[in-house]
């Protein structure tokens, strides 16, 4: 069988592969391939064996294949001669040369290089050999892997999805040349299967079959003399031979360890993207590309000696990356002594430089394999595109992944598969997201006095799932197959084909979300809810006055109440508005439209909170505007001068919470405070603020209220629908894992400006008010996720309450938040009919219209590990393990939940290493194609603030972080975790369009560039010192990097094409974030650049936090431990 086959000319990505179903093919020996992953996500979802994971269903999943593997970007399959272009598309992972670039041969995928056979020269750049001693991560892969031929293992790793597995394919290695390689490579995965899995080789080269997923994996090079394994494909890569590959100069070689998939030594300076080292290529989506990834190996044999300044590289290795050698600048040189040392490569091939999964090239690929053509969710166990790619989305039966993302879209049909793949089935749901302008919104179905179509056992709302039957006269639900009668105002005739004839006309009979005008039934006493009202509590101790921040928001809200939010096609909102002010008291504000002047009432037993007024307080914007402007244009004068330091804050809310009760309706209250509750009052709090409990038992105490005060004030809040939104200004501690819990537990928002100052934080707190204010919310909101016989909901995280174990209650969701839901199972599934999800979100509109909002999605079922960890989404996998870890710092000491998400993530992939990659040597790390991105995503959320917190992060900090990332929705966790990086310099003043993105790490700056860096909560520019003086005054204006100020807030407005682009980038990435971010001039070598190192985070950090290639070696070690 030709190893090579190619993959391309298999079905598009829809259709399986014939070849693949189980993987069953004949391995590269003629062995079957246990499986090999097949898509493009792989699974990442794997539960750490501390937590217990869902087990997800086997079934059939995967839908078809289309689901599985990202398709190409044209959805066919290429033929094996192209390089498809979203090189992770492809079967193999791309890691190593970007698609476009020269196309590799790539060596017969199958046949299996027995070591010491020459492998086929791959026209690897020795970048990717390690000829050297590892380097220190590398080293210890190395020695475990030591000893293990490298080559042989080369051989079994699994080809890329694309390639058969059949014994090696009749086609040649290539020997120098990567155009073949480069091809079939790359070849996209074919429907059905997955790409291949990335293989890592350990700090050898010669892994560069690696990974299978690699490009390198995908060609099965014979094995190389274990000293080196050729590199991937990626392998042409001198260090000087390619062009930067981002784009941004990269500075020489930074001294520092080299990134992860670059290569430190050789590339020059120059290039822009990568740190030195060429060969990863930055597009890998997987291990490297050109070691397979997967496939690290362990030192290789010691057959050659090392070279010295090979470290592994990127390519396959782990351990320093360095740049190619300059000696090596070629591929492998055709000769194929990989036996031998090598010879003089040939020269260089262009390839992109880095050699482990580069998240900057997978997040590329699969733009350009799916960015293009819309996203039709009529098939079940789709894989959505990435959150980082743009796409259109067409319902047509399955809610929009912008409302629904899984970890995984073909779930085991059993527990026992699923507790086997620790991989966590979980769905990330947004009911109320945002939808881009050229998307419908859901549609509103109204049925009159009866209300929806249910199902008579388990209430499951009528969707396009639901089986007809008996001519039309009934209908199977597709939750528990009981059948209930159609009721007769619904009754329609079924066509030929057994569905109803007004199928089209019906959108909860066609489409995957929608929603119904509820009855009086599903409201609270059996009657419509009056219209919501929005409370307005400003505090007005000293520091809030003397800041100037009183005046700031009471200026605000003159303008901004003309902007509350509203139905539709009204005139204007129907939700009525009040105002409060306190420090140690309360002072409640009368408003109604006939008075001449406002009247104030004081409250001052703060211990028995009531509101003194009824009539006049909540009222009409319209009506009172004149009173409501005096009123505001008289606060900040009256307070002006007060001296009062101490302030309340449960007696804020429970007066919110009492004004809504007595109006009978829900609301929002609005609360700005600026420091620790320490007066004479209910919930009055001390300052606990311990940095010495940290990484002690003890640490957990400092994410948990001081007082259970809160929570039950929470409980009688979400009994009325009082959501609380929080804006907090503190100069010091003020405990917000305390005052945090009622907002959190009433689906609100925290906004915190630490600090605060006007001239550089009024813009920032300003949008995010304005936002707050005006953003689409749904009170009194309870959601319940119905699932299919064989899974249930079993696990919830996310910012809202729970009476009990199904129903999610929030006092007010909006479009910001999600809700995370694990599933377990307790009952097998079948492949056939897969597994459904029916979310159902029961509301007040900002109207006051009960509504229920519907989303279904169907799953596929799989009896194969391969079929699961070809359909996991990567992203939405880290998304849930950061929540589980982030709610288990709560409950257990932080380095037990960091162990803890480790061990899960290796038996994730020591699972996938053992049940689905073909045979291998044990030196070689093999990651699934879509999960190739798993370790380094995980090594971020072990980096982050809240598991590994830096001597300068507050326990604030730590607390805010961790509420703000539980109700992050996929999107956001991407960015928060692995930050957005772009060379400025390189931006094209003429388009639209931002500069490609580089990755994570110092070594890809250059101090002759201009770099943006944002996260969803900052953006950094950082400024090199060697940046050109015309750049500088474009930019800045002024003359010298030295008159350069850090202490800007916005970049000043300056008529000219750089300022402009640079401008128009900031504003489009402040638009795409649901906060505004902080900006952050960071000037190179000043104080400021410690905190702008903090986040590449593919770098060691000061807290202690390892760098991706050293996470990666020690996760190769954690697998093998596992499997041995």
């Amino acid at each position: 069988m030709s190893v090579n086959q190619q993959a391309h000319t298999g079905p598009p990505y829809g259709q399986p592969q014939p070849g693949y179903q189980g993987y069953q093919q004949p391995a590269y020996g003629g062995q079957p391939l246990p499986g090999v992953p097949q898509s493009q996500y792989g699974a990442y979802n794997g539960p750490m064996p501390g937590y217990q994971q869902p087990v997800p269903p086997q079934g059939s999943l995967r839908a078809p294949p289309t689901s599985g593997a990202p398709p190409p970007a044209s959805g066919a399959s290429l033929p094996s001669g192209h390089l498809a272009y979203g090189q992770f598309g492809h079967g193999d992972v791309q890691n190593g040369i970007p698609a476009s670039a020269a196309p590799m041969q790539r060596p017969p995928a199958s046949q299996s290089f027995l070591p010491g056979s020459a492998p086929t020269p791959v026209s690897q750049t020795a970048t990717f050999q390690q000829y050297g001693p590892p380097p220190a991560s590398v080293q210890q892969l190395s020695n475990h892997m030591a000893g293990m031929t490298i080559g042989s293992t080369t051989a079994s790793a699994p080809s890329p999805a694309g390639l058969g597995y059949g014994p090696p394919t009749s086609v040649p290695p290539v020997s120098g040349s990567f155009s073949a390689t480069g091809s079939g490579l790359y070849t996209p995965y074919t429907a059905s299967q997955g790409p291949s899995p990335t293989s890592v080789s350990q700090g050898l080269p010669l892994a560069q079959p690696l990974f299978p997923g690699q490009l390198m994996s995908t060609q099965r090079l014979p094995t190389q003399v274990p000293g080196f394994a050729p590199p991937p494909s990626s392998a042409g890569i001198g260090p000087s031979s390619y062009p930067p590959s981002t784009g941004a100069p990269r500075p020489p070689t930074m001294p520092g360890p080299p990134l992860p998939g670059q290569t430190v030594a050789g590339p020059p300076t120059s290039q822009p993207n990568h740190v030195s080292s060429p060969p990863p290529p930055s597009t890998m989506s997987g291990p490297h590309p050109g070691p397979p990834m997967s496939g690290l190996h362990g030192p290789p044999p010691p057959t050659h000696p090392p070279q010295p300044g090979y470290q592994m590289q990127q390519n396959g290795s782990f351990g320093q990356v360095r740049g190619p050698q300059p000696n090596y600048g070629g591929a492998y040189p055709g000769t194929p002594n990989y036996g031998s040392q090598p010879g003089p490569p040939p020269p260089p091939k262009r390839l992109d430089p880095d050699s482990i999964p580069s998240p900057i090239q997978v997040i590329e690929d699969d733009r350009s394999n799916r960015g293009s053509e819309p996203f039709v969710t009529g098939v079940r166990g789709q894989v959505p595109p990435l959150v980082t790619t743009n796409f259109l989305v067409k319902d047509q039966g399955n809610a929009s992944p912008r409302y629904i993302r899984c970890t995984s879209y073909n779930i085991p049909c059993t527990s026992d598969m699923a507790k086997q793949s620790q991989v966590p089935l979980a769905a990330v749901i947004k009911p109320l997201a945002t939808l881009p302008p050229e998307e419908t919104l859901p549609y509103l179905v109204d049925h009159g006095e009866s209300g929806p179509v249910r199902c008579n056992r388990c209430k499951a709302y009528m969707c396009p799932f639901m089986q007809f039957i008996e001519g039309g006269r009934r209908f199977q639900c597709c939750f528990c197959s009981c059948v209930t009668e159609v009721p007769p105002h619904y009754f329609q005739h079924l066509d030929h084909t057994g569905k109803r004839v007004d199928f089209y006309d019906r959108p909860e009979l066609s489409l995957g979300s929608y929603e119904f005008l509820a009855t009086v039934d599903y409201c609270k006493n059996n009657k419509f809810p009056s219209p919501p009202a929005f409370i307005f509590m400003i505090d007005v101790s000293y520091n809030a006055v003397k800041s100037g921040l009183v005046r700031l928001i009471c200026e605000e809200l003159k303008s901004l109440l003309d902007y509350l939010p509203r139905e539709g096609n009204m005139e204007e909102s129907a939700i009525r508005v009040g105002f409060v002010t306190y420090n140690k008291v309360l002072h409640f504000y009368n408003v109604k439209s006939s008075l001449a002047q406002p009247q104030m009432m004081v409250v001052s037993d703060v211990a028995d909170m009531f509101v003194p007024l009824l009539d006049g307080f909540l009222v009409n914007v319209n009506e009172s505007r004149t009173v409501i402007a005096s009123l505001l244009d008289q606060i900040p004068e009256m307070f002006a001068d007060t001296r009062e330091t101490e302030t309340v804050f449960a007696p804020v809310i429970q007066a919110g919470l009492e004004a809504l009760k007595a109006a009978e309706c829900a609301g929002k209250l609005f609360i700005f405070h600026t420091s620790l509750p320490i007066a004479e009052a209910p919930g009055k709090l001390k300052n606990r603020d311990d940095k010495k409990l940290i990484n002690t038992d003890k640490e957990k105490t400092l994410f948990q209220p001081q007082t259970s005060f809160y929570n039950n004030l929470a409980k009688d809040c979400v009994a009325q629908g009082c959501c609380v939104d929080l804006f907090l200004f503190p100069n010091q501690y003020l405990d917000v894992a305390t005052l945090g819990v009622v907002t959190y537990q009433t689906g609100g928002s925290i906004y915190k400006y630490a600090y605060f100052q006007l001239e550089t934080d009024q813009d920032r707190f300003l949008n995010d008010l304005r936002r707050d204010v005006q953003k689409e919310v749904g009170f009194d909101a309870v959601m319940r996720v119905r699932t299919s016989t064989g899974i249930r909901a079993t696990d919830f995280f996310g910012a809202f309450y729970m009476s009990n174990t199904t129903d999610v209650e929030m006092a007010g969701l909006d479009c910001d938040k999600t809700i995370t839901v694990e599933f377990k199972h307790d009952d097998k599934l079948s492949e056939d009919s897969g597994a459904l999800l029916q979310c159902a979100l029961l509301y007040t509109s900002c109207a006051g219209q009960r509504r229920l909002r519907i989303h279904n999605l169907s799953l596929n079922c799989c009896i194969q590990l391969a079929d699961l960890y070809r359909n996991c989404e990567t992203d939405t996998l880290i998304n849930y393990l950061a929540k589980y870890a982030y709610r288990g710092v709560l409950n257990s000491p932080v380095k037990t939940v960091r162990d803890a998400l480790i061990n899960q993530c290796a038996q994730i992939l020591a699972c996938y290493r053992k049940n689905c990659a073909s045979p291998s040597s044990a030196g070689q790390l093999i990651l699934p194609e879509c999960m190739k991105l798993l370790p380094v995503y995980l090594n971020c959320v072990l980096k982050s603030d809240v598991l590994q917190p830096g001597p300068e992060v507050t326990t604030d900090d730590r607390a805010y972080i961790r509420q703000l990332v539980t109700s992050m929705d996929v999107a956001e966790t991407n960015v928060f975790f692995y930050p957005r990086l772009l060379p400025l310099a390189k931006a094209d003043v003429n388009s639209d369009s931002l500069p490609a993105a580089i990755r994570n790490s110092e070594e890809r700056l250059s101090k002759g560039d201009i770099y943006l860096l944002e996260n969803g909560l900052n953006i950094f520019v950082w400024v090199g010192v060697n940046v050109q003086q015309g750049l500088i005054q474009n930019l800045f204006g002024v003359s010298s990097f030295s008159q350069i100020s850090s202490a800007l807030s916005t970049l000043p407005v300056l008529e000219n094409p750089f300022s402009k682009k640079v401008r128009s980038i900031v504003d489009m990435l402040q638009v795409q974030r649901s906060r505004y971010m902080k900006l952050i001039i960071v000037k190179q070598e000043d104080k400021l650049e410690m905190l702008f190192k903090h986040f590449l985070v593919e770098d060691k950090s000061l807290s202690g936090g390892a760098s991706y290639v050293d996470f990666l070696c020690h996760m190769h070690k954690e697998i093998r431990q596992l499997l041995s």
